[in-house]
């Protein structure tokens, strides 16, 4: 009688979220991120320290955190830097890549989104809802309007794909007037973009963004030290996909 082979069962997950600006924690989420980007983008980000994704803004923020309880590890992570802390830094991280002279004549708090990172074994519909969710909650509680940060796309190819992922964006989210921002670091000239007859492959983080109603803030800056295309976005609070909105606010 032949033996037959029983499909091994994933352990089932326990997921928390939290904000938490512990430094052991804090080093957890720059170790999740180092491995993450560094294997995307096939970069050693410029880390001082092998194997932690840190910089200077990391200490002014609050950093969200997904962690499976059922191993104690750390699967998920991104950070929030307010309004109210952006005289500590110098200004927004994103400043190093885009002029944001438009979002300084808005009226109403303004926080950056960064360094959005998930293991590659938790990229799942769990994991990014626990994630979104605990930010909503942030940033009804510290009265935020407008939420910006950077959303990156590799640039392996040398450009192609990172082009025709921007000009789709441009063409089907651009932001309203009010939130242009023009790159301090143009892509490299031989990344222009060639027309391609096949659908484009958008990031799935970037999907993601837009599903919650975010927009692109105008054309992408190259970012060498993560050798990656950077576009801005922006997402207007009080405009939150009616659906994201009933399911994430109705908890706060």
């Amino acid at each position: 009688m032949s033996a037959q082979s029983v499909p091994a069962t994933r352990p089932t997950r326990k997921l928390k979220a939290g904000i938490t600006n512990d430094p052991a924690t804090v080093e957890a989420a720059q170790r999740l991120r180092y491995r993450v980007f560094s294997e995307e983008y096939d970069s050693d980000l410029g880390a001082d320290t092998p194997g932690i994704d840190a910089d200077n803004f990391d200490r002014h923020c609050d950093h969200l955190v997904v962690t499976d309880e059922t191993t104690g590890a750390l699967v998920a992570t991104t950070r929030v830097l307010h309004q109210n802390k952006v005289a500590r830094t110098g200004g927004f991280y994103s400043e190093g890549e885009f002029e944001l002279d438009a979002f300084y004549q808005l009226s109403g708090n303004i926080a950056e989104l960064g360094r959005t990172c998930v293991h590659p074994e938790y990229r799942n519909g769990a994991t990014i809802t626990l994630l979104w969710a605990t930010l909503a909650e942030y940033l009804v509680k510290h009265d935020v309007q407008y939420l910006i940060g950077c959303a990156s796309i590799s640039m392996a190819d040398g450009g192609l794909k990172a082009w025709n992922i921007a000009r789709y964006l441009q063409r089907e989210f651009m932001a309203d007037q009010a939130f242009r921002v023009t790159p301090r670091r143009e892509l490299p000239h031989l990344a222009h973009p060639v027309a391609v007859d096949r659908p484009v492959d958008v990031p799935a983080l970037i999907r993601a963004y837009m599903r919650l109603g975010a927009r692109v803030c105008g054309e992408p800056c190259w970012d060498p030290e993560f050798r990656c295309a950077d576009v801005l976005v922006v997402l207007e609070v009080s405009r939150l996909a009616s659906r994201y909105s009933r399911h994430f606010m109705g908890r706060v």
